[in-house]
């Protein structure tokens, strides 16, 4: 029989194993994304249990635009962002809202998508395009390129309608919306329902840092180390997604998380291979950051049309120190 010290033992070892099971329900994280295949880390940490290896319990939140993405982090609705990181610049000079950049994503694999009947660029004068937020990241690609082609902003007007599938639902049941910005698998979707590619954005307006995440300052400096577990998990789930032996897994689950056929999960794919659209290891492209601040000042005339430097709205030490820990 166990000697009653034994007995305080075995009590204090379970009282122990409670308490580790309580400390690790604790580590929840609400974190807002747009729909799409721009979550491939996200998607695979959660699936391959990167997330639950490093005691995270990560809920995944759909926005329908980036207004909600924007003010529900601001009001600390939710804890992390992920989306074009324009918005987090947005926030900051717009709403002076106290936030970093932590991580970087991929390039969007944005296309400008028309109706079938529109032959050329020039066919767009007049017309009216659906966007998520006219003074934001994709709207902002959109005004570029049709700069870039000799169409003014006072030549078109723009109509919000939200996140990619939002715009493309818009498209394809309205023809009086012209155009839109489309990515993956909302563009695969968008070919095979009869619109017309015009050309990637990129092919455009050159390097472009599209999807990152953000957080509140003051949530990070409080939250340090679940950031940095967070962004281990997501490196690990991107080197997982990008690892060919893993595609046909990887198909299924973006089909499963999306609620799209595996057809245009792999479609869609490809077409990311194909842009090399996603970073290694998820980093920063601090080259189309510029770009991505560049086409602020030159399409609002943000900051009297000379950006400032990326490094206001980034700290990349979280991501280096979770880099060093893998």
């Amino acid at each position: 029989m166990l000697s009653s010290f034994g007995k305080s033992l075995i009590a204090a070892a379970a009282l122990a194993i409670t308490m580790g099971s309580g400390a690790q329900a604790q580590d929840k994280l609400k974190v807002i994304v747009f729909p799409g295949l721009s979550n491939l880390a996200q998607f695979a940490a959660e699936s391959q249990g990167f997330y639950k290896k490093r005691n995270l319990a990560v809920e995944l939140i759909y926005t329908p635009n980036s207004d909600e993405l924007r003010n529900g982090l601001a009001q600390g609705k939710y804890d992390i962002a992920h989306g074009g990181v324009d918005n987090a610049v947005a926030q900051v000079e717009n709403d002076k809202t106290d936030l970093f950049i932590f991580m970087g994503g991929n390039s969007g694999l944005n296309s400008l998508f028309v109706q079938p009947e529109i032959k050329s660029y020039e066919q767009l004068r007049g017309t009216t395009m659906a966007v998520d937020a006219p003074n934001t990241a994709f709207a902002l690609l959109l005004y570029k390129m049709l700069d870039v082609k000799g169409i003014k902003r006072s030549e078109y007007k723009v109509q919000p309608v939200g996140a990619t599938h939002l715009r493309l639902a818009a498209m394809l049941k309205d023809k009086t919306y012209s155009a839109a910005m489309l990515s993956p698998p909302g563009s695969i979707q968008a070919e095979k329902g009869g619109l017309k590619d015009l050309g990637s954005a990129v092919s455009v307006v050159g390097p472009y840092q599209s999807d990152g995440g953000w957080v509140l300052r003051s949530w990070g400096k409080a939250n340090a180390d679940t950031l940095t577990r967070y962004i281990q998990a997501n490196v690990e789930g991107i080197r997982w997604a990008l690892d060919p032996r893993n595609r046909a897994a990887l198909v299924a689950v973006v089909a499963a998380r999306l609620k799209m056929p595996p057809e245009i999960v792999a479609e869609s794919l490809k077409l990311a291979d194909d842009q090399k659209g996603f970073a290694t290891d998820a980093r920063f492209d601090t080259e189309g950051f510029r770009n991505v601040l560049r086409l602020r000042a030159d399409m609002l005339g943000t900051w009297g049309g000379t950006p400032p430097a990326p490094e206001k709205y980034l700290d990349l030490t979280y991501y280096d120190r979770a880099l060093k820990g893998l």
